[in-house]
């Protein structure tokens, strides 16, 4: 590395300024650092550094401004946007403004001191998109490391089509997620077209993927467009592609692999140019291992994996959500927004939010509309948010912990309960079971009242891997 690479860091914080500056200095590179955005902008009109390492929030001018200055005198300038404030908009404003990366606070120093030296080996950076106004989505905040971490790579699929397999539980927001890749990405006037594939009906879903010609099957009409199609030169988004048929799977994956498909009685092959992006709850690869969803498939599919958080994983973001859906609510219903009072605040970050973040967001609604004053007090809160125990067995056994727990999924909007639920419960019970007898299946099947092959075949279809 030649001694005239030259690294400049601006950053109000002189304890971060001078960490960098002495940790990048070993690493052989020249170092000048600012408090201020104005006055790096200044020493730039005399000399140019080879790379800028900008924090986001500063007073006065921000990171983000000042990157599109710097990119406006010198396009080919490589800048690092470091933050701890870390938000969607302002991860894609980073990266469509022309960062070279986007560093999320509290950051290993050996991993920025690698990221400066990339950025200086590979310029010239991305030239700025000067005079753009960088698409705006809301619903999607956070500053937990693990949202910091989803948002910086929303950050960098930005000028990306690639295929992207979304995790997390029901109510995280993986929709949301799935539109931000859309308005962020290269195909963004194109069409997004959203498809719950669990909530359709197998014997209808394939018809609702690719369409179908008149006289295809009884009651078809006339031609019908399906999704796909709609999805031309856009994104189409496919949530719950874990319970999707092995048929249907087996079409998808020609899709993907040939860009072709038949719509449903159709002899001429459609052309389409689609990005398809997926989403679950469920262990895909799991599923592959039991042999419920193709493994080629999920290869296919899996190209890129963002995982979404639940909400009790994150609860720091409580309070940024509060006040967004309690803003949105309130505009949204035209009425003055409400404030949570400290015990009311308290009592939220300290629920365990089964529904996640759409349970979070109705239950602002519901205190926008109910709560009696402007102040929302712990009292005002519906009473699913009624303080939990503490492991006891609750009174009314578990009958009542489990409509308990129905309730709070049906007020967080869930839906289609049943199958994961009996799912779960007739693993708990062949656990149990097999435990009691010591891993012998008849005897366990006894014991749950059941015929030996019915409770094999549960074995089989759960995963459940015990002896016989």
């Amino acid at each position: 590395m030649s001694p005239q690479e030259q690294v400049w860091i601006v950053d109000d914080d002189a304890s971060l300024r001078w960490v960098l500056e002495r940790a990048l200095g070993q690493a052989g590179f020249t170092t000048r650092t600012f408090d201020n955005a104005e006055a790096l902008l200044q020493a730039l009109r005399r000399e140019v550094p080879d790379a800028v390492v900008t924090d986001v929030r500063m007073p006065g001018m921000d990171g983000l401004e000042l990157m599109e200055r710097v990119k406006g005198l010198h396009p080919e300038l490589p800048v690092v946007v470091m933050t701890a404030f870390a938000d969607l908009d302002r991860a894609v404003a980073a990266f469509r403004g022309g960062a070279f990366e986007y560093l999320a606070k509290p950051f290993d120093i050996d991993e920025a001191v690698a990221l400066v030296r990339r950025a200086v080996s590979h310029r010239p950076a991305v030239s700025a998109e000067t005079g753009e106004e960088v698409p705006q989505v809301s619903g999607i905040v956070g500053a937990a490391p693990a949202m910091q971490e989803l948002f910086r790579a929303i950050g960098r699929l930005s000028n990306s089509g690639i295929n992207v397999l979304i995790t997390g539980e029901s109510g995280t927001g993986k929709e949301l997620v799935a539109s931000a890749l859309h308005q962020h990405s290269p195909r963004s006037e194109g069409p997004f077209i959203a498809i719950n594939t669990a909530a359709i009906p197998r014997e209808l879903l394939e018809s609702e993927l690719f369409g179908h010609e008149r006289g295809a099957f009884t009651g078809a009409t006339s031609r019908r467009i399906g999704r796909f199609e709609q999805a031309h030169g856009g994104t189409l988004f496919l949530d719950e592609i874990g319970d999707m048929s092995p048929e249907l799977q087996t079409r998808l994956l020609r899709v993907l692999a040939t860009g072709e498909f038949y719509r449903v009685g159709g002899h001429e092959p459609v052309a389409v140019d689609v990005r398809v992006i997926a989403a679950t709850h469920q262990d895909l690869e799991r599923r592959v291992a039991e042999g419920g969803f193709r493994e080629d498939l999920f290869h296919r599919l899996n190209v890129i994996r963002l995982q979404i958080p639940p909400l009790r994983e994150r609860r720091e973001d409580i309070p940024l959500l509060c006040a967004h859906f309690l803003s949105h609510a309130a505009a949204e219903l035209g009425v003055k927004r409400k404030e949570l009072s400290a015990e009311a605040l308290q009592r939220m970050e300290a629920f365990s939010w089964p529904g996640n973040v759409r349970q979070l967001q109705n239950v602002c609604r519901w205190v926008t509309v109910m709560a009696p004053s402007e102040v929302v007090l712990a009292e005002d809160l519906p009473p699913e948010l009624e303080q939990e125990d503490d492991g006891a067995e609750p009174a009314g056994g578990w009958e009542q912990a489990l409509a308990r727990w129905l309730e709070l999924q049906a007020a967080a909007g869930t839906r289609e309960l049943a199958t994961p639920v009996i799912a779960q419960v007739e693993r708990l019970l062949i656990e149990a079971a097999l435990r009691r007898t010591g891993g012998h299946r008849q005897e366990a099947a006894r014991l749950l009242g059941w015929g030996r092959n019915t409770l094999t075949r549960k074995i089989r279809e759960l995963g459940l891997d015990q002896p016989g």
